[in-house]
């Protein structure tokens, strides 16, 4: 499927990436160049601890005692005074651009996190939450990298090897300008080259790690499952098979890594011999001081340490791109439902609904619904019934919006859905649906999240609605009780309450019911059909039931078999029409009849 694998596949990683993080840096322009002076006096600094220390070594040469007491000591000061300046405006360069990073990381950790929910069902049932969650983490993390390194150490580290070679040309042979020219050259050359082969390994550990993660996630989720079935060992054994590849993609990794490090060793080493070998003839020539041997030693190690370090950071650079590319390719994703342009809002009246002609279907070749006609009046409650697999719940996703008609219009108040803006649209829905996903948070918090805003005195009201304040009694921590992730310590029943509430705290002019009453017990259904019953007094109302007894009292009926409306019209039409709803009727009584006396 297009969306469930395209954001996890990272191809060639462009430079082009580095464009699309400019934005939100924007915002700070007057603290980069802030730190950008402290970068440049740094690297002042820098460059002229070399030529104190040759002053020093040059003035302890010396056999005049007396310059001996003086000259030094002022030298070693300006020596001390130096170095720390060079820590000290190092250290208030990277305090200052932190906060830029950090924002940076915030601001596009919640675009991607925004983006994400702004996508539509299609690529959310396609997806992949635990490498999800790795490509975004891994992103995220990717651009403090790129900021802190690339902005502060591999720009300065080429002035820094600019000025070197410029000041070595000047003052002294021209060899050593050549020397350190060709070094740095073939260095990144090779840094480069080596690190475009390389790139291929880390991409391959990085797709093994999230495959492996994946499926940890997806098992640690459905843990239930494995121990009802016992396949705690297959899960073992497929997790492993996952580590397996991900073994072989790290090790291939290391071995390319210490073939990079070798190479940019031997580079390193063979450039300071040569810089030394020259540097010690002139010496014994007596063209060179002991100091400016000195200065050139400190000069091809000051080079060589960051460039050194360079050679990481690009390493780490390349990883970090293929990860941010992968976490923007996420934001490039593209949901196929989308509101036009300046979209209004959903403009509310009566909470009429009326479909014409809808058809809709995933592949052209399996129709999933094939022209559905039907109206819903202003506080009425119209009940859909059907086998599983007619098409009902696929109904509520079309009136949610989650996927778009292939043919028809769907009119909420005589205004097409597809006209107004999916968040207006989504308000005046409220829902229950028959697979209910709570928060690990409180029941609480659970049920607010229907109304983020309500008070507790209106979420305790939807509590006593759902006729949930029995079974919050018995809890040691009352409303303040942890359901547990997806809500597991919660039976069905429970949970569907709890969903009932949150439903009722919504408070939506227009309320769906998505088998809301499939894991009750009897006396539980009872008490919520009470519930449904005085609230659709008040709202209009669509309800969805394999249970053919929770709509007795519909104001009209609709019986889908495979996508079409096969019969229509209330409870006592149906049954006397004799048709599938009154065989399913039959069925259902006959096993009511069977468990009550069983």
């Amino acid at each position: 499927m297009r969306h469930g694998t395209s954001y996890s596949q990272n191809q060639d990683v462009s430079w082009s990436t580095l464009r699309e993080l400019i934005p939100y840096l924007m915002a700070f322009r007057s603290r980069i160049g802030l730190a950008l002076i402290c970068l440049i006096a740094a690297k002042v600094a820098s460059v002229g601890l070399p030529f104190i220390l040759k002053n020093i070594v040059d003035q302890l040469d010396k056999n005049d005692q007396p310059a001996i007491l003086v000259l030094p000591i002022a030298l070693l000061i300006a020596y001390g005074v130096l170095r720390f300046a060079n820590v000290l405006f190092g250290e208030l360069r990277d305090t200052i651009f932190g906060r830029v990073t950090e924002r940076a990381m915030r601001q596009v950790g919640l675009t991607v996190f925004k983006h994400l929910h702004a996508l539509d069902l299609e690529f959310h049932l396609n997806r992949r939450t635990g490498g999800l969650s790795r490509d975004i983490e891994r992103g995220t993390n990717g651009i403090n990298f790129l900021l802190r390194f690339m902005v502060f150490n591999i720009v300065p580290t080429f002035i820094e090897i600019g000025l070197v070679i410029a000041l070595l040309g000047w003052r002294y042979s021209l060899w050593f300008a050549v020397i350190v020219f060709v070094a740095v050259v073939c260095y990144v050359a090779f840094s480069v080259f080596a690190t475009e082969w390389r790139t291929g390994y880390i991409r391959r550990a990085n797709e093994a790690e999230s495959r492996s993660s994946t499926r940890a996630v997806d098992s640690l989720l459905n843990f239930e499952t494995v121990k009802y079935f016992g396949n705690e060992q297959y899960e073992a054994n497929h997790y492993d098979n996952e580590l397996e590849g991900w073994e072989i993609a790290r090790r291939q990794n290391r071995l390319s890594l210490f073939a990079l490090n070798a190479g940019q060793a031997l580079i390193i080493a063979a450039a300071m011999t040569a810089a030394m070998i020259l540097a010690a003839s002139e010496v014994v020539a007596k063209e060179m001081t002991l100091g400016d041997f000195v200065l050139i030693n400190a000069f091809m190690m000051q080079i060589f340490v960051p460039l050194n370090f360079l050679g990481f950071v690009y390493r780490e650079m390349k990883g970090s791109m293929a990860n941010i590319e992968a976490m923007f390719a996420l934001l490039r994703q593209k949901a196929t439902i989308t509101d036009l342009e300046n979209a209004p809002d959903l403009k509310l009246s009566e909470g009429r609904i009326e479909l014409e002609n809808v058809s809709f279907h995933y592949q052209s070749e399996r129709p999933i619904l094939s022209n559905i006609n039907f109206k819903v009046g202003a506080n009425q409650k119209i009940a859909i019934v059907g086998s599983s697999g007619a098409g009902k719940s696929t109904l509520l996703k079309l009136l949610f919006r989650f996927y778009d008609t292939s043919k028809g219009r769907i009119l909420i108040d005589g205004q097409d859905i597809k006209t107004v803006n999916q968040s207006s649209l989504r308000r005046a829905l409220g829902i229950v649906p028959q697979d209910t996903v709570l928060f690990n948070q409180s029941i609480l918090e659970n049920i607010r999240y229907g109304r983020i805003d309500a008070s507790d005195e209106d979420v305790l009201d939807a509590i006593r609605m759902a006729h949930l304040e029995e079974f919050i009694a018995r809890l040691p921590k009352g409303v303040d009780t942890l359901v547990g992730e997806r809500g597991l310590k919660l039976s069905g029943g429970e949970k569907q309450r709890v969903a009932i509430a949150r439903a009722l705290l919504k408070q939506s002019p227009i309320m769906i019911f998505d088998e809301a009453t499939s894991s009750l017990d009897s006396a539980s259904e009872r008490l919520i059909l009470e519930a449904i019953r005085d609230i659709a007094r008040e709202h209009t109302m669509l309800v969805i039931a394999h249970r053919l007894s929770t709509v007795v009292d519909a104001d009209h009926i609709l019986v889908l078999d495979q996508g079409e409306i096969v019969e229509q019209g209330t409870h006592i039409e149906l049954l006397e029409q004799g048709g599938q709803y009154a065989h399913l009727w039959s069925l259902q009584q006959r096993e009511r009849a069977l468990s009550a006396t069983s």
